[in-house]
């Protein structure tokens, strides 16, 4: 298949959304199909390249000044590509491959990655409209997406070529006990509940440091309000960090604290690395953690209960023990060839069902028996 992956940028941020899709080509393109990204550009760009990954820029934001250079580029892309399938990962991008054209010979796939954004709504012009959890799926159905066009792929991260033959960091070396976690300094991350739970559970445990590795515009009243807490010089602010395994790997307890979460990348990270996880029971979460097989669930905007999880797991060295025993079991699911299968199945389905051109024998007599078999363990609908 041709394929084109469309998103705003390819910049190497810790934007999940950005890695999923590099993953995805990079995958896609192992598989032997022809790939495209088109994007504003980033630093992905050369790893997109090595796995022979074709980067095409063309800037995509939702301002209406910019729309007609979109449009036409857009179309440019396609005349030249001629695409059977193109990806839309971000609003802009499934608007534009959806309207820049009356008669498309492709099919147009979207991803919803964050559906508490109110403009998630607009994804639904996608021949199917794939969830990264059944969570997302159900919320998108509740929108009014129809379930037969609505299909379900889970994030994952295991294997990610953006990391392959890179060694884990040995540095910085974290003080102990340590509570780790990799999120954008945005309130919907927690980060305010996870401050306030640090704080008590400090009462119990004086040694404990707080590590928040991630950048973002909340980021100053998160370290004014460490300060109101008394507990600025125990709280390490990292910033952005573009491999964070050494904090990973080094955590006591790694906790995700998100208001809103709906699939995070970083709880198959962490769960890789063999970590205690707590978290908070809202979006995807509970599948990312096997619903509580994998990490301690706990309410969403509750820091008395957050704190005492963490009390919990730090201070019983065998509930500590079991918990990152199991954190790293059952992780095929969540790994990136299985995200690239689930996809290429969609993709196949999807030409077979719309049929925008010689792809009308495919549902009879072109679909390959692993994509048959792929496509028979991916979810299709959103559940009753």
């Amino acid at each position: 298949m041709k394929i084109i992956h469309l998103a705003n940028h390819a910049q190497t941020i810790g934007n999940g959304i950005v890695n999923v899709m590099v993953d995805l080509a990079c995958m896609q393109a192992r598989a032997g199909h022809d790939v495209t990204v088109a994007s504003g550009g980033g630093g992905f760009e050369a790893l997109l390249a090595r796995h022979g990954v074709r980067h095409v820029v063309l800037p995509q934001a939702p301002r209406p000044s910019r729309l007609p250079a979109m449009v036409a580029g857009f179309n440019r892309l396609v005349a030249q590509i001629d695409p059977d399938v193109v990806h839309a990962h971000m609003m802009t991008g499934a608007l534009i491959a959806r309207f820049a054209t009356w008669r498309r010979r492709f099919v147009l796939v979207t991803t919803v990655h964050n559906e508490f954004q109110k403009s998630a709504t607009l994804m639904r012009v996608g021949d199917r409209v794939v969830a990264v959890s059944e969570a997302v799926a159900v919320a998108m159905a509740r929108r009014g997406v129809p379930r037969a066009r609505l299909a379900v792929v889970r994030n994952g991260t295991i294997g990610t070529p953006r990391l392959a033959d890179q060694p884990v960091p040995a540095l910085p070396r974290l003080a102990h006990p340590s509570i780790v976690t990799v999120a954008g300094m945005y309130e919907r991350k927690g980060i305010r509940d996870l401050l306030h739970a640090f704080a008590t559970l400090r009462e119990q445990l004086p040694a404990a440091v707080l590590y928040l590795v991630g950048e973002g515009p909340d980021r100053a009243a998160m370290e004014a309000l460490a300060a109101q807490l008394g507990i600025a010089q125990h709280v390490r602010f990292e910033g952005f960090v573009a491999d964070p395994r050494a904090y990973l790997a080094q955590a006591d307890v790694f906790v995700l604290a998100s208001h809103n979460e709906p699939a995070g990348l970083v709880l198959c990270e962490a769960r890789e690395t063999g970590r205690a996880i707590v978290a908070t029971r809202v979006g995807g979460i509970p599948e990312m953690l096997d619903d509580g097989a994998a990490g301690l669930l706990v309410p969403p905007h509750d820091p008395a209960a957050l704190a005492q999880a963490l009390g919990q797991l730090l201070g019983d060295p065998s509930m500590h023990a079991a918990l990152a025993a199991r954190a790293p079991q059952n992780l095929d699911k969540f790994s990136v060839q299985q995200v690239s299968d689930g996809y290429l199945a969609i993709y196949e389905r999807t030409l077979a069902s719309c049929r925008p051109r010689r792809f009308a024998s495919l549902a009879t007599n072109k679909m390959s028996a692993p994509a048959v078999a792929v496509a028979d363990n991916v979810s299709h609908s959103t559940p009753s």
